[in-house]
């Protein structure tokens, strides 16, 4: 079950156009992953955020194999943000944070026995 802003982000950026985020261990700005991502990500109205999204099906693997990372803006390099300001709609200084992955919840998993009546 989907969670967080990846449905209602403000803005996205397509996978192939976001190239300069990988790998993100070797970008020059704080990254969060996990947990934190998720409290980094709860703090943040969906409209300051930007979602990575996939554009076929290597990339929708890539980018949901790995755990959910949230990027705050403001404290990627000058050349990172002039490249993102370029593949978005909106100016790069409306955002706060980048999401990388999606944010699930567990959910239980069923028997098919429980949706027969016998």
């Amino acid at each position: 079950m989907l969670k967080g802003h990846f449905g209602r982000s403000g803005g996205s950026i397509d996978h192939g156009d976001a190239t300069m985020l990988f790998p993100v261990d070797d970008l020059d700005a704080t990254v969060l992953s996990g947990r934190d991502a998720e409290l980094a990500l709860g703090d943040v109205e969906s409209e300051r955020v930007i979602v990575i999204a996939p554009t076929g099906f290597g990339s929708s693997h890539f980018l949901t194999s790995r755990p959910l990372t949230a990027i705050p803006v403001a404290d990627l390099p000058a050349e990172v943000r002039s490249a993102l300001d370029d593949a978005l709609d909106a100016s790069i200084d409306a955002f706060a944070v980048i999401q990388i992955g999606k944010w699930t919840t567990d959910s239980p998993n069923h028997s098919l026995a429980e949706y027969t009546d016998a």
